[in-house]
């Protein structure tokens, strides 16, 4: 049910204030500063990462463009020394980046809530006060009905799919306008092109569930361990990283499992107690995603839109989908793609039939099964190293 605008701004919490007041007065001072920078663009991914399509397509812009281009990152991120030598850099949520923010004639974000702000400008974008250019360059390919991406709620100029049925999906069912959803590529699958394998890598990547932030919210540590470990999350990913088999399995050939849960789910990673030296549980910013996936022989995710990385790459995966249908009353709802018939590996929904699919890759050295290379050629209709070239084409005709 859509929301009305009082609902809607009691999303601004008491937190928010100092940020009303940075918006009060920047607001004069941006409306002037678009005068000496008329078309500036700011770019970001989230406060504290910079690893995913508005970095590349920043670090593109400052390497083959004369754009006039400002990147947001927190300053005390470990990020920030990726991005600090290619251009202009302000501190995310600053008065400075409220001023860029207002004055830009582009914002640009891998995130929909990429700016200073998250409530107060959503007020500013969706009930029409800020008339600027926006683009999302999205996180991952979308297979899911993500309703929170409609039209109404974003008010997107440019929305960026990677292929031609995530293109028709959003295109038709999100509400844009017409030319908003464009098929450009993602930018950062510019570089997912010169990878260098490890063939004993197998690398474990679950995406998140936000019903479980609910469901176990406790002021004691103890029982938010307690409850999260009564979570189907827990038991079969514990469960899987425990496998008797596959353990015995990777000692006698020499195989090397990297654990690295999504971002959101790391707060948990405490309460996986896996003591092996062939297991690793990895955490940002030790381990950086892209690296993991390019480097790595084999991936087994559930959901997660990393799996459109790996297959991008033409590598084999596993599915490991043992709470779908909570999974999709409760996080996402699902789409057009259906993952037994158009996905890129096998769909499991037991830890032992896991442990069969990654003896029998590995059997066969890890290479892809000609199906999965087949509904890749089908899917991938955009395979090159012009994703950031797209972007900045568009979003420059914007």
């Amino acid at each position: 049910m859509e929301q009305t605008f009082l609902e809607k701004l009691k999303r601004v919490k008491p937190g928010d204030l100092l940020h009303i007041i940075k918006f009060i007065l920047a607001f004069p001072i941006a409306m002037v500063y678009r005068f000496f920078r008329r078309d500036l663009w700011l770019l970001c991914d989230t406060e504290n990462e910079c690893r995913d399509n508005g970095f590349w397509l920043y670090k593109y812009l400052r390497e083959n463009t004369s754009e006039d281009a400002v990147y947001a990152i927190n300053r005390k991120s470990p990020d920030y020394a990726r991005v600090k030598d290619l251009g202009p850099v302000i501190q995310y949520g600053s008065f400075r980046h409220w001023i860029y923010y207002l004055a830009a004639s582009k914002n640009i974000s891998s995130q929909k809530m990429g700016k200073p702000n998250a409530a107060i400008c959503y007020v500013l974008e969706v009930y029409g006060i800020l008339r600027n250019k926006r683009a999302f360059l999205q996180h991952g390919i979308i297979t899911a009905d993500l309703s929170f991406l409609y039209y109404p709620h974003t008010k997107m100029s440019l929305f960026v799919t990677s292929t031609y049925d995530e293109w028709k999906y959003v295109n038709d069912r999100y509400g844009y306008p017409e030319g908003c959803v464009q098929e450009l590529g993602l930018c950062r699958f510019d570089h997912l092109h010169d990878m260098k394998v490890k063939k004993n890598q197998i690398l474990i990547m679950p995406t998140w569930r936000m019903y479980i932030r609910n469901e176990i919210s406790a002021s004691d540590h103890e029982l938010e361990a307690q409850k999260f470990m009564e979570t189907d999350y827990y038991r079969y990913w514990d469960a899987l990283l425990k496998d008797e088999r596959m353990i015995r399995y990777i000692e006698e050939n020499d195989l090397q499992i990297i654990f690295y849960p999504h971002r959101e789910m790391h707060r948990f990673l405490k309460y996986f107690h896996v003591d092996h030296p062939k297991i690793t549980v990895a955490s940002w910013p030790e381990y950086d995603v892209q690296t993991l996936l390019k480097e790595s022989a084999v991936l087994v995710t559930d959901f997660s839109s990393v799996a459109m990385d790996f297959a991008y790459m033409k590598k084999p995966l596993v599915y490991y989908q043992f709470d779908n249908e909570k999974f999709r009353k409760s996080h996402h709802q699902i789409g057009y793609f259906d993952f037994r018939k158009d996905g890129f590996g096998p769909v499991c929904v037991t830890e032992q039939e896991v442990t069969d699919w990654l003896i029998r890759l590995h059997g066969q050295g890890f290479a892809n099964e000609a199906i999965y290379l087949e509904r890749h050629g089908k899917y991938f209709d955009l395979w090159d190293t012009k994703n950031c070239e797209r972007n900045y084409k568009a979003i420059k005709e914007m």
